[in-house]
């Protein structure tokens, strides 16, 4: 049964705590499932007015709203294999920033995550080509499997290298270029206004860990 909403938190750090508090119902699995009944759906016909923007890995065990247990309305959602920003994903962003208000951007990554396999995968010695989009996609993870490997050019020993690591740092490299890349997410930290958090999901656990936060949290 949906239950009644609590006050709306309107800062990054209520609102980090708000969505820090629903994975562990769901961790727990107490969900609440709020704001997801026939009333919440009416009041929302005509406008939208988010707590968070979510970036985060297409996989189809991310389902951001179960994993937060919050409901209809609250999180602008953006997502593609392997959070990989791209020029239509900041777009997105910087609309749920400036035009929305949101106050949070969370960008959401996971352990065993495919893209990143495939990046990892992709600089060994004789692998196999990708497919062409699904290459542009990888290589803007290759970085972060260089970093780890500590190898520059040539070949990579695939095998070696964990997966959980190349994820970190992939994430850590995201945020820092949403921050890089786009004015009106980083005058909105600036401004104290907006703040950024990097999470890792793990699958079993069902938890998000908080591995990197930028801004007034």
């Amino acid at each position: 049964m949906s239950q009644p909403a609590p006050a709306r938190p309107s800062t990054p750090a209520e609102t980090w705590r708000e969505l820090r508090a629903g994975n562990a119902r769901f961790v727990a699995g107490a969900p609440l499932h709020p704001r997801q009944d026939v009333e919440r759906r009416t009041e929302l016909a005509d406008h939208q007015r988010p707590l968070v923007a979510i970036f985060g890995c297409s996989d189809s065990r991310l389902s951001a709203e179960i994993i937060f247990d919050i409901g209809l309305g609250d999180a602008f959602v953006v997502r593609n294999a392997g959070q990989v920003p791209s020029d239509s994903v900041l777009g997105s962003l910087e609309y749920a920033v400036g035009v929305l208000g949101v106050p949070l951007i969370l960008v959401l990554g996971h352990d065993h995550c495919g893209a990143v396999r495939a990046a990892i995968d992709s600089q060994g010695e004789d692998a196999d080509p990708l497919p062409a989009h699904i290459k542009g996609l990888v290589d803007h993870i290759v970085p972060a499997v260089r970093s780890v490997a500590g190898v520059e050019e040539g070949p990579v020993d695939a095998a070696g290298i964990d997966a959980g690591y190349v994820g970190r740092e992939h994430l850590r490299n995201t945020v820092g270029e949403l921050l890089e890349r786009s004015e009106v997410i980083s005058d909105a930290i600036a401004a104290g206004t907006l703040a950024v958090v990097g999470a890792n999901y793990r699958l079993l656990e069902g938890r998000a860990e908080t591995d990197v936060v930028v801004g007034r949290i």
